[in-house]
């Protein structure tokens, strides 16, 4: 008798992983990201040399050892022992967004080689945690003498000088007249797992549009519709890359819903005459 079981697709498998905030497994729904590039990518294999590296660095540390030495440890270990960087040469490469291939090339970029060091020092019992500051995502650990800020794509440690001189070039569009120095904190706090994946997608969805590669980009977009399903800007978005895919009635769908809920929008007048063009053609 033959089984109806089917194999869930790589969206449903990620609506799974995402669908509640508690517990959500970051480095596993981060991995699922390349599903889209390679349905055949083995998670658990992936997963498991994760484990093994978490595996090496834990032997090299006493069970009683400060967090000061656990992370001094843990970033010998990543950055200089292992090499894992910053893929200064090619930027731009998808594959630095996806964890499997940041395994084996040890380059990415920051958000990245963020989720993988954050899962080893996690491991280790470090209070870290990711921070999404503006144009660089950045590391923090919180230990007794105080919170350590790290760059993981150079592995350097931040002071708050350097932080400000981060933030200078967003001053104006995200401070306007607050004082830099007192809103600096604002940007400094933890970001959650469903908001480290959806900067992830958001980098992804940005290349994909700068190269016209439309079917990626609408995968990376179903990917954050089902990841945020209430980010009403993401199904404008999503409607106008099917319009461009001859996706008419779902297109339709899409841009309807972005006007229910924006239709006050600076945009909505031209999002309006995009729909009424589109259902014109389907008559």
């Amino acid at each position: 008798m033959k089984s109806n079981y089917a194999s869930p697709t790589p969206l449903s498998y990620f609506a799974w992983l995402v669908q509640a905030d508690d517990n959500l497994p970051l480095l596993e729904a981060a991995i699922s990201l390349a599903q889209d590039e390679d349905a055949d990518l083995d998670l658990q294999a992936v997963l498991s040399e994760v484990d093994r590296l978490l595996a090496a660095v834990r032997g090299r540390i006493p069970a009683d050892a400060p967090g000061v030495y656990k992370l001094r440890v843990l970033n010998q270990y990543f950055f200089n022992e292992l090499g894992f960087a910053g893929n200064i040469n090619n930027y731009h490469d998808p594959d630095n967004s996806f964890v499997h291939r940041v395994l084996q090339t040890r380059r990415g970029i920051p958000i990245s080689l963020a989720v993988v060091w954050l899962e080893l020092a996690q491991g280790l019992g470090l209070a870290a945690r990711g921070v999404s500051f503006p144009g660089h995502f950045l590391v923090r650990v919180t230990l007794s003498q105080g919170q350590v800020l790290i760059d993981p794509f150079s592995g350097e440690s931040l002071s708050r000088e350097e932080l400000m001189d981060r933030l200078e070039p967003f001053r104006e569009q995200l401070l306007g007249s607050k004082d830099a120095q007192h809103a600096l904190g604002q940007f400094l706090h933890p970001a959650s797992s469903r908001e480290i994946i959806a900067r992830m997608l958001r980098n992804l969805k940005e290349l994909y549009r700068s190269q016209t590669d439309l079917n990626r980009l609408l995968r990376v977009q179903d990917r954050l519709l089902v990841l945020q399903p209430e980010l009403w800007t993401e199904y404008r978005d999503r409607g106008l890359t099917r319009a461009a895919l001859g996706q008419g009635q779902l297109a339709v769908q899409d841009l309807e819903t972005y006007l229910a809920h924006e239709g006050q929008a600076g945009d909505g007048v031209a999002i309006a005459e995009r729909l009424h063009a589109l259902k014109q053609a389907r008559q």
